[in-house]
């Protein structure tokens, strides 16, 4: 709730002779709220810009500034433009000087000597009017906190959302796709290819003496390289090409090259690449450590290897193969080239 909604309404009695004042005073005692004095125009400024107040009763004729010029500053600033006054005056009740002060911005004229009935019953129904006002604007309060509440819920379903998604295409460790967003990466990569009459490059990886740092340096330096091994593979590949960890230290890649030539290029280059030493924490030495790992890397084209995923998949898988027997890092199915 706010805060404003639980403080006392605040009057502001303004009149040059403290007999006035007083009397004002013992009148309002029985209402519910915290009375303060002033005795000039400018002390009536000067309050109104350190409270908030639910209504001024405010004398026409005061030194330095009279009641009028008073409510027409008041009327210009804008936290204090709404703030309600009650012209209080023992002469210029005339209608013309009605009228006058309600172009200066009173709401309603009180003339001297004051009754009793009716000072309360004007004052009464404008401390309502302003409780209505204080619990309204508290609502409001209330309801746009809440519908921040609930954009922020919304923002973390969402965001929830879309890390379930991720999570389902991607790999947990490496944040490369997963068998199933690269399996369908490779099939819209097929039907591209098909309708333009095009070709491009899958690459199958696999890790040699992986298991070696697992053993000697503990699993989490194993789970570093992988990391790091994905990191150079995603840096080494454009944004409309795929880079998969299909599971354990095996990876898979789709490249848009267009010949044998091209895709001898870049799968060399990814080799260098993937071949440099990494430094992973080592449990062993409770430190950094320099690790070099060697992989077997097989390149299959489309069409030449095949015309759908299950062909290309073999072919790749092939080539992979031949590249860890013949203990060469590449391998492009050159026998069947």
């Amino acid at each position: 709730m706010n805060r404003i909604a639980t403080l006392q309404p605040k009057i502001l009695i303004a009149d040059d002779h403290r007999p006035n004042l007083i009397a004002m005073r013992r009148l309002l005692a029985g209402i519910d709220a915290e009375i303060i004095e002033a005795m000039t125009g400018n002390d009536v400024l000067a309050a109104a810009l350190d409270h908030e107040f639910a209504l001024i009763l405010l004398d026409v004729q005061m030194p330095d500034m009279n009641g009028f010029e008073a409510a027409t500053l008041l009327a210009g600033e804008e936290r204090t433009r709404s703030t309600p006054i009650i012209f209080v005056t023992a002469s210029h009740a005339d209608d013309v000087n009605r009228l006058r002060g309600y172009s200066f911005g009173a709401v309603d004229y009180i003339t001297k000597p004051l009754n009793e009935v009716i000072l309360l019953s004007k004052v009464r129904i404008f401390l309502d009017l302003y409780r209505n006002k204080v619990a309204l604007r508290s609502a409001l309060s209330d309801l746009s906190e809440r519908n921040r509440q609930l954009e922020r819920e919304v923002q973390e379903r969402r965001t929830a959302e879309e890390q379930v998604r991720h999570l389902a295409h991607h790999d947990g460790l490496t944040g490369l796709a997963n068998r199933l967003l690269f399996m369908a990466r490779l099939e819209a990569a097929i039907a591209r290819a098909r309708a333009d009459s095009g070709g491009f490059a899958l690459a199958y990886l696999d890790i040699d003496g992986f298991k070696p740092i697992n053993d000697n340096h503990g699993h989490q330096a194993g789970d570093e390289l992988l990391k790091l091994i994905a990191g150079r593979l995603r840096k080494g590949l454009r944004y409309d090409e795929t880079g998969a960890r299909l599971g354990g230290d095996e990876f898979a890649l789709i490249l848009n090259v267009g010949d044998v030539h091209e895709a001898t290029s870049r799968a060399t280059e990814l080799a260098r690449t993937l071949f440099e030493p990494y430094d992973v924490h080592s449990r062993a030495t409770g430190g950094s450590v320099g690790v070099r790992v060697r992989g077997s890397l097989g390149v299959a084209l489309y069409p030449q290897h095949g015309d759908d995923s299950e062909a290309m998949i073999h072919a790749a898988d092939v080539a992979m193969y031949a590249a860890k027997r013949d203990q060469t890092q590449l391998h492009l199915l050159g026998d069947l080239l």
